[in-house]
């Protein structure tokens, strides 16, 4: 009998959360087969089979487990059941890092909504809005009279899972570890940093500009589109080693400094935020940068980040304009001491030159520490990196190239 034991997951952690069971009591696994979903406060992550033969489940979904505790039992020495075929264990591609937030209204069945015959055809032929029909079917399968009831109660939507309208339900569920862990942090940036934020915008024509005309080389050359977030992290990265402050943190009564560019990206996912960092940035090129954010997210949206890619960041993008947020004040993550917020994207009348013109603007916010960081290099930084977003050709050296000329 293989005894198959809580793993250690990170320093300081010594406590998880059973999330669920991949394979079933009494089932027979193959050897390196998943059996399990562990949470713990940083993150989620599996637990394989040691060995082939029969499981043996302790614990149940939900259960708060030590490190070093026994999860399940595996009798290597049972014989395998016939008609129990070979599972293939494959890794899941990463998802995109950043998916649309204007997709249109569903007017039909999709493949991955499960609806009966009847029902699909009466969801197709009034074009009815999926996310207003409430299941009834085994396994949230919609059937004929789910359809029916949305269409005889316009603009009516129950929330509780057998769709009574007027319902009055109350539900109780336990906070994951995730979830407290997120929690706690943010109360703890809340009361612990003299936290302020400063705001700016940015006229984002040129950097529009530029992946309008090299997108499709930029794909064809690296296999990774090119967004935003290399622009802003590059731009980032020149502006934290000019205010090194910035890049900074508080231990007891000593500051800090990194003399390199360890940036965290906020990435929302079904469990909860996590923010996985990209190491020197600094020294990235934007396609290697495009490359660490779809890697980056496609893990935490898996669950695969590991705890090194978890911690050690020296400053944090987050960007709240993929939901449509127009203007935030993010929270610190501590220990850092700044936290830059990119919002979304909007077609505004701005002045210039004596003319109203639309421009593409965006909102930026800077939080930070002001124990550390002063009005005056909090609001420069925030100022330079503006500078260098509306001004692309400045990522490649830092300065205009005629004043590099000039040597001015």
């Amino acid at each position: 009998m293989i005894e198959i034991k809580v793993p250690t997951v990170g320093e300081s952690i010594n406590e998880v959360t059973l999330l669920k069971w991949t394979k079933k009591d009494g089932e027979w696994v193959e050897r390196d087969e998943v059996i399990a979903e562990l949470e713990s406060e940083k993150a989620t992550f599996e637990v394989n089979a040691e060995k082939a033969g029969i499981l043996t489940t302790i614990g149940k979904e939900g259960d708060t487990l030590n490190i070093g505790d026994v999860l399940a039992n595996i009798d290597e020495t049972a014989a395998k059941p016939e008609g129990v075929a070979t599972p293939v264990i494959a890794e899941a591609a990463p998802t995109p890092a950043v998916a649309s937030t204007n997709q249109a209204a569903v007017t039909s069945v999709s493949n991955d909504i499960k609806a009966s015959p009847v029902a699909s055809a009466i969801i197709a032929d009034k074009k009815v809005d999926t996310k207003s029909i409430t299941p009834s079917g085994t396994g949230g399968k919609i059937m004929k009279q789910d359809v029916l009831d949305a269409l005889n109660n316009p603009g009516k939507k129950s929330f509780a899972a057998d769709g009574a309208l007027f319902s009055r339900n109350v539900r109780q569920e336990k906070m994951s570890a995730l979830r407290r862990t997120i929690s706690r942090r943010l109360v703890e940036s809340k009361n612990t940093t003299a936290m302020l934020t400063t705001f700016n915008e940015v006229d984002m024509t040129q950097i529009m500009e530029i992946r309008k005309q090299y997108k499709d080389k930029f794909k064809e050359g690296h296999g990774v589109n090119l967004g935003f977030m290399s622009f802003f992290a590059k731009a980032c990265a020149i502006a934290l080693g000019e205010w090194p402050s910035v890049n900074a943190y508080i231990d007891g009564d000593q500051i800090i400094y990194h003399d390199y560019a360890d940036i965290s990206i906020a990435v929302s996912t079904p469990r909860g935020l996590t923010v996985p960092v990209m190491r020197n940035v600094e020294s990235l090129s934007m396609a290697d940068i495009e490359k660490k954010v779809v890697e980056l997210a496609g893990k935490a949206r898996d669950s695969k980040l590991t705890a090194d890619e978890l911690q050690g960041g020296t400053f944090t993008i987050t960007n709240g304009g993929v939901f449509g947020s127009l203007m935030s004040t993010p929270i610190i993550n501590i220990p850092q001491s700044a936290i830059l917020g990119m919002h979304k994207i909007q077609e505004r009348p701005m002045a210039m030159n004596g003319q109203v013109v639309v421009r593409p603007m965006m909102y930026l916010a800077l939080s930070y520490d002001h124990r550390i960081i002063d009005g005056r290099e909090s609001v420069s930084f925030l100022v330079r990196v503006k500078d260098l977003l509306e001004n692309p050709a400045l990522l490649l050296m830092g300065k205009d190239p005629v004043k590099a000329l000039l040597e001015l």
